[in-house]
Formats: structure tokens, C-alpha cells, sequence
């Protein structure tokens, strides 16, 4: 009886590790609401025009663009090494700001040696034929879902594919700084990244991106 009750124990441990694996990272975090890119006039437009802007520059060394992509059996946690951005606030508060922020794609960076150089070909981020990925907001408004203080609306142009999207944010304004973080997932199909992966171990459509963006204030 005992070798009998190893044997199912040790037969049930693999299963119970894979059903750990499937959790999708982006099953309880918001989604991004897509639509179709903003005009070339609306994205042009300043920001404002009454209140006194203040414009300061993303620090990279503080700052994080990051993603979860999940399949099956597991899921895998990268980022972008190289970025740059913006925070414009106006009369010193975010709503009618702007922020903004492009990476190099050729600068992802995931727990998997071989999984970065498959995410830099065709088949992911084609970094050779779309070497950067931008995103530029074009309304922030304060009050968002999940605890957020503000919901951001803005272009995001990924892999040559350019669409609005709405996500909650957390913007904190002190004396040294500004800083914006949030945590929601996006449609990677939304942006023509349409591999399937095994068909045992398929890859999810929804990915977790974590952002974190901070930028000084001159004193």
C-alpha cells in the first residue's frame, strides 16, 4: 500500500506543478480599452495652454518598462534596457500634462538568454524592421479604477501598429519628482504579434506590462 500511495503521490507532484505554471500573470489587472489611433491634429495639440507647464525628463536608471508573457506551462518576465521619456505637468498637477516614453526594442531583456533573441525576431518585436516602440498620451484624467489616481489615454505604436489605449494610473507629484506607475495588460494580437507557439504550449494573448517612469524635478 505505501509503494502503491508513492507512486500516485509522485505521479500527482508534476501535475500540481503545472497547474501552478498556467496562472496568467494578466488574469486580474486591468485591460487596456483599445480604439483607433488619435489624429495627427490631436497628437500635435499642446498639452495646454492657460496653465504653466513644467516639463521634465524620465530618468532611466530609475525607471522600468517591463512586461509578463505567459503560455501554458509557465510565463517569462522581461524589459527594456534602453528607454527615454517625458512628464509634462501643468500648474504642478498631471490632468491636462502629457507624458510620453519610447524604448529600444533591440534592448529586451527577459529571464531567458535564448527567449531574447527569439523576441528581437519576426516573429515578437522584429526590432531590425521596427526598432522602437513609443507611447505618447493624449488626455489624463484624475480617478481610475483598482486604487488608481488617474486613468491615461495616448498612442501607443508597437511593432508598426499604432492604437489608443485607456489603462489606470498612479501618478505621485512631490517636491523631488514625478512619478507615474501602473500595471495592466494589452492584446498582443491588437498589434499584429499573432504567433501561436506549440500546440501543446500555447501562447496568451493578453501581456502584463509594468510601468514605472520617474522624472526629476529641477530644483
Amino acid at each position: 500500500m505505501r509503494t502503491i500511495r508513492f507512486v500516485v503521490l509522485a505521479a500527482a507532484v508534476p501535475a500540481l506543478l503545472s497547474l501552478a505554471a498556467c496562472e496568467d500573470p494578466a488574469k486580474d489587472k486591468p485591460k487596456a480599452t483599445v480604439a483607433p489611433a488619435s489624429s495627427a491634429q490631436a497628437e500635435t495639440k499642446p498639452a495646454t495652454t492657460a496653465a504653466t507647464t513644467e516639463t521634465l525628463d524620465v530618468d532611466a536608471t530609475a525607471s522600468t518598462v517591463g512586461f509578463i508573457g505567459s503560455k501554458v506551462t509557465g510565463k517569462h518576465e522581461g524589459k527594456f534596457e534602453k528607454l527615454a521619456g517625458k512628464i509634462t505637468l501643468a500648474d504642478g498637477k498631471a490632468e491636462g500634462g502629457k507624458i510620453s516614453f519610447e524604448v529600444e526594442t533591440a534592448s529586451v531583456k527577459t529571464d531567458a538568454a535564448d527567449l531574447d533573441k527569439h523576441l528581437k525576431n519576426a516573429d515578437f518585436f522584429d526590432v531590425e524592421k521596427f526598432p522602437k516602440a513609443t507611447f505618447t498620451s493624449t488626455e489624463i484624467k484624475a480617478g481610475g479604477t483598482n486604487g488608481a489616481t488617474h486613468t491615461i489615454t495616448g498612442d501607443l505604436d508597437l511593432h508598426g501598429v499604432k492604437k489608443s489605449i485607456t489603462f489606470p494610473v498612479t501618478i505621485t507629484i512631490a517636491a523631488d519628482a514625478a512619478t507615474g506607475t501602473a500595471e495592466f495588460s494589452i492584446n498582443r494580437k491588437d498589434f499584429n504579434i499573432t504567433i501561436a507557439g506549440k500546440p501543446d504550449d500555447l501562447i496568451r494573448d493578453d501581456v502584463l506590462l509594468k510601468l514605472t517612469l520617474k522624472a526629476p524635478r529641477k530644483k
